[in-house]
């Protein structure tokens, strides 16, 4: 009776087809088959999903034994058959192990990805701790460094100063109350090592000139070592050093005494400078140099100071490429373009020949003829324009001159011919 129960339910559930399957194979799947349950064609659909529905709705639960049953066993035999095959609870608690097995996965990476953020955080946090522990002892050592300094500084400069006996002298700051009297001396101490360090070393930058009978030479030519003279160059098999200009030799013996007094005026170091002007110089034609402690530092540039040279600006002449170093006396400047150490330089040269015409002109003041040659962009071009122009005068003079001079007959002859 339970089998042929199962079956009705099977086929209200699902109307079989048997078109695949004949009646009599689906009587051999259902051995006991009650007589009044009929086998149509018509009516049977498909055999594994009503069987796979029958073990899930009778068989996929445990049968709970009872003392009774245990004794003896009630079950029809389709029904421990069907229930032997145990495939569906088999499938079913597989997957449930896997789904709870994916869960505990789930759960434990998702617990220790939490571990691993609160570790992070506990890191960074740690690491803002040292940070901020760090910059405060050295905030603290910087503090405590700076008022040990201030305080010598202080208690050394601001100390009055005494005579040979031991006395103190005093100065301007001596009727002030003692703590004011020794920040008031650091202070004028620090105001007058700025300007030391701001200012030309002297109020004369240069001597007197000559008198008799010592010869003076009358202009005075000023020049900037560094990108006029030499120009500084680093290679791998020599590392730094200074590269000669082209024609420096017979520039500096045209321009040097008697016709110029030569100054260098650069804005280098001395004891990098003076090495080099002495392989530059054999002969001796640079007569004064002067290097940075000479320049006036100001807005970040070190500046050649005219009113210190001790000349008359009427008859000085700078020849430089920054604009920055002459900027406090523009009219005396001559301004150039650097030269980048290429060997085919020839601007020496030029220079070296106006420079001449311009000291043996006697030109009263120099700066006249130096704001003409300012306003081109390239005043060694426009100097060569000119000495062309004139050249081709001179030669038209010269030429009309030998005309006036030659006889009647041999001028008639070069405007005719030689017929007479």
């Amino acid at each position: 009776m339970a089998a042929s129960r199962c079956v009705t339910s099977l086929l209200k559930l699902s109307p079989i087809s048997c078109s695949n399957w004949p009646c009599r194979q689906f009587h051999r799947i259902v051995v006991a088959a009650p007589n009044n349950v009929l086998c149509k064609p018509k009516q049977i659909s498909n055999v594994l999903p009503a069987t796979r529905l029958l073990h899930l709705r009778f068989y996929s639960q445990k049968v709970e034994k009872t003392e009774e049953t245990t004794s003896k066993p009630t079950t029809s035999p389709i029904l421990g058959s069907i229930q032997g095959l145990g495939i569906a609870g088999e499938v079913f608690k597989k997957q449930d192990e896997s789904q709870s097995s994916e869960g505990q996965k789930q759960s434990s990476s998702s617990s220790q990805q939490n571990n691993s953020d609160e570790e992070e955080e506990a890191k960074r946090k740690k690491e803002a701790e040292s940070s901020w522990r760090n910059m405060k002892y050295t905030l603290i050592f910087f503090g405590v460094t700076m008022s040990g300094l201030t305080g010598y500084i202080v208690g050394t400069w601001g100390a009055p100063e005494k005579d040979e006996e031991g006395n103190v002298i005093e100065d301007q700051f001596s009727s002030k109350p003692l703590a004011l009297q020794y920040i008031l001396r650091s202070w004028n101490a620090m105001m007058n090592y700025s300007k030391m360090i701001r200012d030309p070393s002297r109020d004369k930058l240069l001597p007197d000139p000559l008198k008799e009978p010592y010869y003076q030479p009358p202009y005075t030519l000023i020049l900037e070592m560094t990108g006029v003279l030499v120009h500084p160059d680093w290679t791998y098999q020599t590392g730094w050093r200074f590269k000669k200009r082209p024609g420096i030799d017979f520039f500096l013996a045209q321009v040097g005494p008697p016709t110029f007094e030569v100054v260098i005026y650069t804005a280098e170091q001395a004891f990098t400078a003076y090495p080099i002007l002495d392989a530059l110089d054999p002969n001796g034609y640079i007569m004064y140099r002067l290097f940075r402690d000479a320049t006036r530092y100001v807005d970040g540039h070190h500046v050649k100071d005219l009113d210190c040279i001790n000349r008359d600006l009427s008859k000085v002449i700078v020849l430089d490429w920054n604009t920055q170093s002459v900027k406090s006396h523009p009219r005396n400047a001559l301004k150039i373009k650097e030269w980048k150490g290429n060997d085919d330089d020839r601007t020496l040269i030029d220079l070296a020949l106006l420079l001449k015409t311009i000291a043996t002109s006697e030109v009263q003041d120099v700066r006249e003829v130096l704001d003409f040659y300012n306003q081109f962009d390239d005043p060694i071009e426009a100097f060569r324009e000119n000495q062309r122009k004139l050249q081709e005068q001179q030669e038209l003079v010269e030429r009309m001159n030998q005309e006036k001079t030659l006889p009647p007959t041999s001028l008639a002859r070069g405007l005719f011919g030689r017929r007479f």
